[in-house]
């Protein structure tokens, strides 16, 4: 069991929306970011792209550390699937427009992977969760007005459910912090494989 002063997370993550959920712990917590390679092999499940890419975040601020540093690092990055098409963040906004168009009256999967490293040790969990989502119809005005509004740009999927983009989403089945880009219930599960309790 780590004692209070090791109770430390290093979130390797500049997603302002993964540091407001991280507060939730209430847990002592820095921000340490690294660019990562995000190609994947395109035979990789969807599991496996969440997972891995959430790994080498994770490892890579890992490295960064300083001999003697303590602490968890957390790693996370989030997908969206449609018919085992993987959509991530547009590329402008002809493109934000295309994946709405796609997702829109159907349902579609968020996976967010989930690793965890300790500093001192190396010692490594990864996992998982996954939501399924379901959009509204829309009509080509409401995609218009949404994508204008600039919110859809930085996001996988091309929408922020718990931004303006909750207007458009139907109904979820799973874990709601699942879609905005960490999984806390998972979370505090993987903390507590290195005896950091949450509750």
């Amino acid at each position: 069991m780590l004692n209070r002063d090791q109770r430390r997370l290093i979130l390797a993550s500049a997603s302002p929306r993964r540091q407001e959920l991280i507060r939730v712990l209430n847990i002592p917590f820095e921000i340490r970011v690294s660019d990562v390679d995000e190609t994947t092999p395109t035979y990789w499940s969807p599991a496996q792209v969440a997972e891995q890419l959430a790994l080498r975040k994770a490892e890579a601020v890992h490295q960064m550390l300083q001999e003697g540093d303590q602490g968890i690092v957390i790693g996370a990055d989030t997908i969206v699937v449609l018919d085992y098409r993987v959509l991530g963040k547009p590329k402008d906004a002809e493109d934000a427009v295309s994946m709405l168009n796609l997702l829109q009256g159907k349902t579609h999967q968020v996976y967010s992977g989930v690793a965890c490293i300790d500093a001192q040790t190396g010692e490594t969990h990864v996992s998982h969760r996954v939501t399924y989502v379901k959009m509204k119809h829309l009509t080509e005005q409401q995609v218009q007005r949404y994508v204008a509004s600039g919110e859809p740009m930085d996001k996988a999927g091309s929408y922020a459910i718990q931004g303006l983009g909750s207007m458009i989403v139907e109904s979820i089945d799973g874990c709601y912090f699942n879609v905005v880009g960490l999984p806390l219930s998972l979370l505090s599960d993987m903390l507590s494989k290195f005896g950091i309790e949450v509750l």
